[in-house]
């Protein structure tokens, strides 16, 4: 079973040749130093690159590259090696890229030699760097591990060298860029994108997620779920990646309004889900392994298509390893079609504008155009011809709609409950899951132009970034005019993503705490506390919120000591390895300074360990702490209790209407499904 790190954590090597398979997607050099017990280079005869690409056991790419494999076997390496370093750099040249954070997060897998996967790490968090070390192999007490670094250099390799001891890292580093120089022209191109069915034109980006960065990428042309190709613009639009660490703010110029949709990610197969760990093991919160080779497509299942007419939409038609992999790599290109068809109507609908204004300018910048009926004929003409180029992207608009709505209708029904709405009649059929799945669905989005068309918002699991549920009026539409209306509808809106949370999980992997330092949620808290699916009852005054606060931040200190030590094992017997989620009701009454430095630190590298923040909070009530609580608020994902159009897709850059995931009034699908959750979880302790 593939294991997926996160930045600092190791795991065992099963075999002793190895293969570090590398995939950026623009060319980059890949190279490894050797280091002894103390991780130190003794020279450059203990460092392969482009240059001198084998040393005895190791051998890496002669030549800058998308995609590298690197060659190890650790019996062949001499008996002073303790340490393999792999490091990567972006080469230097007119019109390269000067950093990592203007490319896509990069992907370093050890497999076997037989091509399995033994671990990967997705290198998250980079921004100005210019190297970076991926990953380390050392060995420890006669076994080797993999370690997942993901340490970068702004001052590229010569830095990165230097740090490691290397006395003459400066000139080693001009000669592997001179090295580099010369074998650029044959370096190999990024793989093309892959189609999976001859029938669709749809391509699934699959950039993989990280820590808060900005991203930068121009958007290709869009297609729309019908295979018609629309011309959409290419602007710079942002990618964001959210994670804990290394953490920049995702917001753009207007403040934390505006947030950026993560990326859609690799697809992972569902059949090798991450096990959980009993009570005691080492613990892993991490996404389902990946795969990085593209899974089989789909058995052709829908009728036969029709000359001249479109393809008839069917559930799960998206490469996948399983019909919950497919489903949601179909969600997400649905996504990608709608955010591009509607970026060509709005380019078309400018292109328009601007053709009109250039024709009247043209026809009245003579003045005897000016007067008598020469220039009210101009004026029709410009405006008629305008109108007609709008008609006619809006048909093209309209006939996408149409297609995708059309998948729409087809595709909401076959999702599972971790995807599906509340009013699915798939929750009538629930089962406490045995694994956890590879999303869960967060609310709904849809844009001005397409009302009628919504979008599930599927969010990775585990979490990397943590929520927050705005109880603010600030840019919220139909928002009621009672602000405690208001924060009852955040508080009601952080419940249900918190039952779907637990309902996705299986029994005893995730537990809910709760802070109410006012006991102001009573009621909306019911649902949760009737049905005994928290850890405990939820915690007030502000005894009870430096308690849960204090037990948390000790939970995270321990399992960070035992990851950075090597020894995820050595954690103190009956630990609790589930994943922990702590809602923060009417923020910030009853914290100290005290009580927000550690609601900071749990927001910030919580989620590297499993403990992840719901924040209930409208943000002008902690006015108070001025900027201090700005990192607070740009680490989480903001979400709103009633419509808003704050999100931003990675691609064109659109304001995305957000919606929650509600429960249908009169329904209690929500206690049933809690009751079910609570039971299962007993017959587990048992």
């Amino acid at each position: 079973m593939t294991a997926e790190l996160v930045r600092g954590q190791n795991h065992p090597l099963p075999e002793v040749r190895l293969e570090i398979r590398v995939s950026v997607g623009k060319p980059i050099v890949a190279g490894a130093t050797l280091g002894d017990e103390h991780g130190r280079v003794h020279g450059v005869e203990w460092v392969a690159h482009p240059g001198a690409p084998t040393l005895p056991g190791l051998e890496v790419s002669k030549q800058a590259a998308a995609d590298h494999r690197l060659a190890v076997d650790l019996d062949a390496l001499p008996e002073s090696v303790h340490r393999v370093t792999v490091l990567l750099a972006l080469p230097p040249g007119p019109g390269g890229p000067a950093r990592f954070g203007a490319v896509a997060a990069p992907f370093v897998a050890v497999t076997g030699l037989d091509g399995a996967e033994v671990a990967s790490y997705t290198l998250t968090g980079l921004d100005a760097e210019s190297a970076v070390i991926a990953l380390e192999l050392y060995r420890r007490q006669g076994a080797w591990k993999v370690r997942a670094v993901g340490q970068g250099y702004a001052g590229g390799l010569a830095e990165l060298l230097t740090d490691q001891g290397l006395p003459e890292a400066h000139q080693l580093a001009a000669a592997i860029h001179e090295a580099v120089a010369q074998g650029l022209a044959r370096s190999v191109a990024a793989p093309p994108p892959r189609v999976p069915d001859p029938d669709r034109s749809r391509q699934t980006a699959a950039p993989a997620l990280g820590a808060d960065q900005t991203h930068h990428t121009t958007a290709p042309q869009g297609t729309a779920g019908n295979g018609s190709p629309q011309q959409s613009p290419q602007p710079t639009a942002p990618y964001g990646t959210p994670g804990p660490q290394g953490s920049t703010s995702p917001y753009g110029p207007q403040g934390p309004q505006d947030d950026t949709l993560p990326d859609h990610p690799a697809p992972a197969p569902a059949d090798q889900p991450a096990a959980a760990p009993a009570a005691g093991s080492p613990v892993n919160y991490t996404h389902p392994g990946r795969q990085t080779t593209a899974p089989p497509p789909p058995a052709p299942t829908a009728p036969p298509v029709q000359p001249g007419q479109p393809a008839q939409p069917v559930a799960g038609d998206a490469t996948g390893w399983s019909m919950e992999e497919r489903l949601y790599n179909q969600v997400w290109g649905m996504f990608e079609d709608l955010a591009r068809t509607t970026a060509a109507y709005r380019s078309a609908v400018d292109f328009a504008e601007s053709r009109m204004e250039q024709e009247l300018d043209k026809v009245l910048s003579d003045p005897r155009n000016r007067i008598g009926g020469q220039g009210d004929a101009a004026r029709d003409a410009a405006r008629t011809k305008q109108a007609q180029l709008v008609d006619q992207a809006r048909e093209a608009l309209d006939r996408d709609l149409a297609q995708l709505q059309a998948e729409a209708d087809v595709v909401e029904p076959a999702l599972p409950p971790a995807y599906a709405r509340w009013d699915n009649p798939v929750w009538h059929g629930y089962h406490v899951p045995m694994e956890i799945p590879m999303a869960v669905r967060l609310g709904d989005l849809h844009l001005p132009e397409s009302e009628g068309l919504r979008i599930p918002m599927l969010v990775r699991l585990p979490l990397e970034r943590g929520l927050w549920i705005d109880s603010g009026r600030a840019g919220s539409h139909d928002a009621p005019a009672d602000s405690d209306e208001l924060r009852r509808l955040a508080l009601d809106t952080a419940v249900v993503l918190a039952a779907r949370l637990l309902a996705v999980y299986p029994p005893g992997d995730f537990g809910v705490h709760v802070i109410d330092p006012a006991g102001a949620g009573v009621t909306a808290l019911a649902p949760l506390v009737r049905s005994g699916v928290l850890a405990g009852p939820p915690a007030a005054g502000a005894a009870g919120v430096s308690d849960v606060l204090g037990r948390l931040t000790q939970r995270v200190d321990l399992v960070q000591m035992a990851l950075r030590g090597g020894a995820p094992d050595a954690l103190p017997s009956g630990f609790d390895t589930a994943e922990q989620l702590l809602i923060v009701n009417d923020f910030p009454h009853g914290f100290d300074d005290r009580a927000v430095t550690q609601l900071r630190y749990l927001a910030d590298e919580g989620p590297a360990v499993g403990v992840h923040l719901m924040m209930v909070a409208d943000r002008e009530d902690a006015a108070a702490y001025g900027p201090l609580l700005d990192p607070l608020w740009r680490s989480l994902l903001r979400l709103t209790p009633t419509p808003d159009d704050h999100l931003a897709d990675p691609w064109v850059g659109h304001a995305w209407t957000y919606e929650p995931s509600c429960v249908p009034p009169g329904s209690r699908i929500l206690d049933r499904v809690l009751t079910q959750v609570a039971d299962a979880r007993r017959a587990w302790k048992r």
